[in-house]
């Protein structure tokens, strides 16, 4: 049976995180685990409760997620990360509403569960983030979230081409080029199993707001 959403999960080394996230798969959703480089057995440990695993050897978020978004099949695609920090039941209200036809394009507002679930440095390079595409393009986000759902073929459209950090915020720099409705609805942020390899570290968190900051030069 077709599952009414695929949910992208690009994947570095996320064995602990796993399972307890794919068991929270909503009825209806599809995990396609993309694996890019893991040598923790992530793409054993979800292929065992129940994912769809892709590899993506070409290193890099944007990689993953597109190999994801390619190899999904569903009118609808989510992407989600796969840390466990966001709990993919909350989808169904996304995917909701672009069903209902009152957005193209929702992200997830991260609130975090917790002191300390979302790294001071992160926050501030997001907050930075969120204000430079508002005045960039007139959209108005709080937050550059991770967790996202469109349509399947719409996303292809948008000819998205980053393979590195900037694939989110190129996502949202076409879409609103596109005169798509972009809007955000709030979701937990709780704190994420294992070591982050992005976000959770100054040095990640700086070559994603260089690979931004080019895009956004680049849209401007």
């Amino acid at each position: 049976m077709t599952a009414r959403v695929d949910v992208v999960l690009p994947c570095l080394d996320e064995a602990a995180a796993l399972p307890g996230l794919l068991a929270r798969m909503p009825d209806g959703f599809r995990a396609i685990v993309v694996d890019n480089g893991s040598t923790d057995g992530s793409a054993a440990v979800a292929r065992a409760h129940g994912a769809t695993v892709v590899v993506e050897p070409l290193r890099g978020f944007g990689s993953a997620a597109h190999a994801g978004l390619l190899a999904a099949g569903a009118p609808l695609v989510a992407f989600c990360d796969a840390d466990g920090s966001m709990d993919p039941r909350e989808l169904v209200a996304f995917a909701d509403l672009v069903d209902a036809g009152e957005a193209d394009l929702v992200l997830g507002r991260r609130i975090p569960t917790v002191r300390g679930a979302w790294p001071w440095h992160a926050r501030v390079a997001n907050r930075v983030l969120a204000a430079r595409i508002q005045r960039s393009t007139g959209v108005r986000l709080h937050d550059l979230g991770p967790m996202r759902v469109a349509r399947r073929e719409a996303l292809l459209g948008l000819g998205l081409r980053d393979r590195r950090s900037g694939y989110p915020l190129e996502m949202v720099l076409r879409a609103a080029a596109a005169g798509w409705r972009v809007t955000e609805r709030d979701t937990a942020y709780a704190p994420r199993i294992g070591r982050s390899k992005v976000s959770g570290t100054v040095r990640g968190a700086t070559t994603a707001v260089l690979d931004m900051t080019r895009l956004l030069r680049e849209a401007s």
